[in-house]
């Protein structure tokens, strides 16, 4: 479990995070949303030790990422948006990097390499962006970690990829995993994200499941809007809107929607979610 205590950080007079508590469980893929500067990718690299907290504290089974411990950093990998070209190809690569990981998995590596329909012996340097990116996933995942940071993986894939993209998550990381995806692209994890995080700014908003956000929001698809919406769109057929569900109903959470009314309401949702 990784456990998040009065965390504050701040680049130089501009405070990214401030006073964010919270606990990261086994077995869970947390989506991580945020309009761009709430600090997503700040609150991973503090997870993966790469930043050290100025104030709150951060442990991962105990451990401190910013100590480095070599025990711990076995059981995490973190991958950045921006993947380096590097002169390898795949299976070199593999090679090189892939003792550095004691649970690492060269037989999921290689086919998750088949489901993104990536060549093994093709040099990177000499990729597409998303066929980089493809290979850089694939690794990650065959490292088979406890930890799994993820910093906007689907950007740059196409929509093919995409779909192998859930399938390769739902199918090869493990059960035990704590995995944490920082995403804009909300549509194309909405099937494979739960809990929902979604930061603003030096705050957390939400940090619910989606049976916890079902049993809060009604998500409701009809052509009248109701009083008590807190955020309604206009689509084909009708309207999306999002209202408190005060009547114990069914609705399946659209994750965008979720988020836009979050946003237009950011402390009427906080307080709401901690009733």
């Amino acid at each position: 479990m990784i456990n998040i205590r009065n965390l504050a950080f701040s680049y130089k007079t501009n405070a990214v995070l401030k006073n964010i508590s919270m606990d990261l469980k086994e077995g869970s893929i947390y989506g991580l949303l945020g309009e761009n500067g709430v600090g997503k990718t700040t609150l991973l690299t503090l997870l993966c030790g790469l930043k050290k907290p100025q104030e709150g504290t951060i442990t991962c089974d105990g451990y401190k990422p910013y100590d480095r411990d070599p025990e711990f950093l076995e059981n995490l990998y973190y991958l950045p948006d921006e993947c380096a070209p590097v002169t390898m190809t795949p299976a070199e690569y593999v090679k090189t990097y892939g003792k550095f990981w004691k649970t690492f998995d060269g037989e999921k590596f290689t086919n998750l390499l088949e489901i993104f329909e990536v060549e093994a012996n093709h040099p990177m340097n000499k990729m597409s962006a998303g066929q980089l990116k493809k290979t850089y996933i694939s690794f990650a995942i065959a490292c088979q970690t406890k930890y799994l940071l993820m910093d906007e993986p689907t950007n740059g894939l196409d929509i093919p990829s995409k779909t192998q993209f859930r399938k390769a998550v739902t199918a090869f990381t493990r059960e035990d995993s704590v995995l944490v995806i920082s995403t804009h692209q909300v549509k194309d994890l909405e099937n494979i994200i739960d809990p929902i995080i979604i930061l603003d700014r030096q705050d957390v908003l939400v940090n619910a499941s989606i049976e916890e956000i079902e049993q809060k929001l009604l998500f409701d698809y009809s052509s009248e809007i109701k009083p008590d919406s807190l955020y309604s769109e206009f689509i084909p057929g009708g309207c999306i809107q999002v209202r408190p569900n005060t009547t114990g109903e069914s609705s399946k959470v659209n994750i965008e929607a979720l988020f836009n009314t979050v946003h237009g309401h950011k402390q009427f949702i906080k307080e709401y979610f901690k009733k």
